[in-house]
Protein backbone atom coordinates (compact mmCIF):
# COMPACT_ATOMS: atom_id res chain seq x y z
CA UNK A 1 0.00 0.00 0.00
CA UNK A 2 2.78 2.42 0.94
CA UNK A 3 4.84 1.47 -2.10
CA UNK A 4 1.74 1.56 -4.31
CA UNK A 5 0.83 5.06 -3.15
CA UNK A 6 4.34 6.36 -3.76
CA UNK A 7 4.57 4.71 -7.20
CA UNK A 8 1.14 5.97 -8.24
CA UNK A 9 2.25 9.52 -7.50
CA UNK A 10 5.68 9.22 -9.11
CA UNK A 11 5.60 6.63 -11.91
CA UNK A 12 2.32 5.27 -13.21
CA UNK A 13 4.02 2.52 -15.25
CA UNK A 14 5.89 1.14 -12.24
CA UNK A 15 2.69 1.44 -10.21
CA UNK A 16 0.74 -0.66 -12.70
CA UNK A 17 3.42 -3.37 -12.84
CA UNK A 18 3.54 -3.37 -9.04
CA UNK A 19 -0.23 -3.73 -8.79
CA UNK A 20 -0.21 -6.63 -11.24
CA UNK A 21 2.40 -8.26 -9.02
CA UNK A 22 0.21 -7.64 -5.95
CA UNK A 23 -2.71 -9.32 -7.74
CA UNK A 24 -0.47 -12.34 -8.42
CA UNK A 25 0.79 -12.40 -4.82
CA UNK A 26 -2.79 -12.46 -3.58
CA UNK A 27 -3.55 -15.34 -5.96
CA UNK A 28 -0.39 -17.19 -4.91
CA UNK A 29 -1.68 -16.99 -1.34
CA UNK A 30 -5.09 -18.27 -2.49
CA UNK A 31 -6.81 -15.05 -1.38
CA UNK A 32 -6.24 -16.27 2.18
CA UNK A 33 -5.74 -13.31 4.50
CA UNK A 34 -3.93 -15.43 7.11
CA UNK A 35 -1.34 -16.52 4.51
CA UNK A 36 -0.97 -12.94 3.27
CA UNK A 37 -0.57 -11.77 6.84
CA UNK A 38 2.21 -14.29 7.50
CA UNK A 39 4.08 -14.09 4.21
CA UNK A 40 3.62 -10.46 3.17
CA UNK A 41 2.52 -8.20 6.01
CA UNK A 42 4.37 -9.52 9.08
CA UNK A 43 7.88 -9.32 7.55
CA UNK A 44 7.45 -5.54 7.08
CA UNK A 45 9.38 -3.51 9.65
CA UNK A 46 6.49 -1.13 10.34
CA UNK A 47 4.40 -0.30 13.40
CA UNK A 48 1.13 -2.03 14.22
CA UNK A 49 -1.02 0.84 12.95
CA UNK A 50 0.69 0.65 9.55
CA UNK A 51 0.27 -3.14 9.52
CA UNK A 52 -3.40 -2.66 10.25
CA UNK A 53 -3.70 -0.28 7.27
CA UNK A 54 -1.80 -2.71 5.05
CA UNK A 55 -4.03 -5.58 6.18
CA UNK A 56 -7.13 -3.55 5.36
CA UNK A 57 -5.73 -2.68 1.92
CA UNK A 58 -5.13 -6.35 1.10
CA UNK A 59 -8.59 -7.27 2.39
CA UNK A 60 -10.15 -4.64 0.13
CA UNK A 61 -8.16 -5.89 -2.86
CA UNK A 62 -9.26 -9.47 -2.15
CA UNK A 63 -12.89 -8.33 -1.95
CA UNK A 64 -12.55 -6.48 -5.26
CA UNK A 65 -10.92 -9.49 -6.91
CA UNK A 66 -13.79 -11.70 -5.79
CA UNK A 67 -16.46 -9.21 -6.85
CA UNK A 68 -14.84 -8.65 -10.25
CA UNK A 69 -14.18 -12.33 -10.90
CA UNK A 70 -10.41 -12.04 -11.25
CA UNK A 71 -9.40 -14.54 -8.57
CA UNK A 72 -7.75 -16.87 -11.11
CA UNK A 73 -6.50 -14.42 -13.73
CA UNK A 74 -7.10 -10.98 -15.16
CA UNK A 75 -6.79 -7.56 -13.62
CA UNK A 76 -8.83 -5.42 -11.29
CA UNK A 77 -10.90 -2.68 -12.90
CA UNK A 78 -8.82 -0.03 -11.11
CA UNK A 79 -5.79 -1.35 -12.98
CA UNK A 80 -7.65 -1.70 -16.27
CA UNK A 81 -8.68 1.94 -15.93
CA UNK A 82 -5.04 2.98 -15.84
CA UNK A 83 -4.39 1.10 -19.08
CA UNK A 84 -7.36 2.93 -20.63
CA UNK A 85 -6.05 6.31 -19.43
CA UNK A 86 -2.57 5.56 -20.73
CA UNK A 87 -3.92 4.33 -24.06
CA UNK A 88 -6.05 7.48 -24.44
CA UNK A 89 -3.01 9.62 -23.68
CA UNK A 90 -0.94 7.55 -26.12
CA UNK A 91 -3.46 8.19 -28.92
CA UNK A 92 -3.62 11.90 -28.06
CA UNK A 93 0.18 12.16 -28.22
CA UNK A 94 0.33 10.28 -31.52
CA UNK A 95 -2.20 12.67 -33.07
CA UNK A 96 -0.24 15.74 -32.00
CA UNK A 97 2.41 17.15 -34.33
CA UNK A 98 3.89 18.95 -31.30
CA UNK A 99 5.51 15.84 -29.79
CA UNK A 100 7.45 14.26 -32.68
CA UNK A 101 9.84 12.57 -30.24
CA UNK A 102 6.95 10.55 -28.84
CA UNK A 103 5.81 9.44 -32.29
CA UNK A 104 9.39 8.54 -33.23
CA UNK A 105 9.74 6.44 -30.08
CA UNK A 106 6.43 4.71 -30.81
CA UNK A 107 7.36 3.89 -34.41
CA UNK A 108 10.70 2.53 -33.21
CA UNK A 109 8.93 0.14 -30.83
CA UNK A 110 6.04 -0.70 -33.16
CA UNK A 111 7.73 -3.73 -34.80
CA UNK A 112 8.15 -5.27 -31.35
CA UNK A 113 4.51 -4.59 -30.53
CA UNK A 114 3.43 -6.22 -33.80
CA UNK A 115 5.57 -9.25 -32.98
CA UNK A 116 4.14 -9.48 -29.44
CA UNK A 117 0.61 -9.31 -30.81
CA UNK A 118 1.36 -11.95 -33.44
CA UNK A 119 2.85 -14.37 -30.90
CA UNK A 120 0.45 -13.70 -28.06
CA UNK A 121 -3.13 -14.60 -27.37
CA UNK A 122 -4.18 -11.06 -26.42
CA UNK A 123 -4.94 -9.53 -29.79
CA UNK A 124 -8.08 -7.79 -28.52
CA UNK A 125 -6.25 -5.50 -26.08
CA UNK A 126 -4.53 -2.19 -26.74
CA UNK A 127 -0.93 -1.94 -27.84
CA UNK A 128 -0.20 -0.25 -24.53
CA UNK A 129 -1.51 -3.29 -22.63
CA UNK A 130 0.58 -5.54 -24.88
CA UNK A 131 3.63 -3.51 -23.87
CA UNK A 132 2.81 -3.87 -20.18
CA UNK A 133 2.20 -7.62 -20.65
CA UNK A 134 5.66 -7.95 -22.20
CA UNK A 135 7.32 -5.91 -19.44
CA UNK A 136 5.53 -7.88 -16.74
CA UNK A 137 6.35 -11.21 -18.36
CA UNK A 138 10.05 -10.41 -18.50
CA UNK A 139 9.94 -9.12 -14.92
CA UNK A 140 8.51 -12.48 -13.83
CA UNK A 141 11.19 -14.36 -15.78
CA UNK A 142 13.88 -12.30 -14.05
CA UNK A 143 12.33 -12.97 -10.64
CA UNK A 144 12.48 -16.69 -11.48
CA UNK A 145 16.12 -16.19 -12.47
CA UNK A 146 15.40 -17.43 -15.98
CA UNK A 147 17.58 -16.35 -18.85
CA UNK A 148 16.34 -13.63 -21.18
CA UNK A 149 17.43 -13.93 -24.81
CA UNK A 150 19.33 -11.12 -26.54
CA UNK A 151 16.46 -10.28 -28.92
CA UNK A 152 13.94 -10.24 -26.06
CA UNK A 153 16.24 -8.04 -23.97
CA UNK A 154 16.57 -5.57 -26.88
CA UNK A 155 12.81 -5.51 -27.41
CA UNK A 156 12.13 -4.99 -23.71
CA UNK A 157 14.69 -2.18 -23.55
CA UNK A 158 12.89 -0.35 -26.37
CA UNK A 159 9.46 -1.03 -24.88
CA UNK A 160 10.72 0.20 -21.48
CA UNK A 161 11.93 3.47 -23.01
CA UNK A 162 8.61 3.93 -24.79
CA UNK A 163 6.51 3.23 -21.69
CA UNK A 164 8.79 5.46 -19.58
CA UNK A 165 8.17 8.30 -22.05
CA UNK A 166 4.42 7.69 -21.93
CA UNK A 167 4.56 7.66 -18.10
CA UNK A 168 6.47 10.96 -18.14
CA UNK A 169 3.76 12.52 -20.30
CA UNK A 170 1.16 11.09 -17.91
CA UNK A 171 2.91 12.93 -15.05
CA UNK A 172 2.92 16.15 -17.07
CA UNK A 173 -0.78 15.67 -17.79
CA UNK A 174 -1.49 15.10 -14.08
CA UNK A 175 0.32 18.35 -13.27
CA UNK A 176 -1.63 20.22 -15.93
CA UNK A 177 1.48 20.78 -18.05
CA UNK A 178 0.39 18.74 -21.08
CA UNK A 179 -2.03 21.36 -22.40
CA UNK A 180 0.89 23.80 -22.59
CA UNK A 181 2.89 21.30 -24.62
CA UNK A 182 0.11 20.22 -26.96
CA UNK A 183 -1.53 23.62 -27.32
CA UNK A 184 -4.34 23.55 -29.89
CA UNK A 185 -3.37 20.25 -31.52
Amino acid sequence: MFIARQLKNNNIAEYLLYMWQVEDLIRANRLDMEKIEASIIQPYQIDEEQKKSLRQWYEELIDMMRLEGVTQSGHLQINKNIIVLLNDLHLQLLRSPKVPAYSACYYKVLPYIVEIRAKGDKKDVSEIENCFDALYGVMLLKLQKKEIGKDTAEAIAEISRFIALLAAYYQKDKKGELDEILGDS
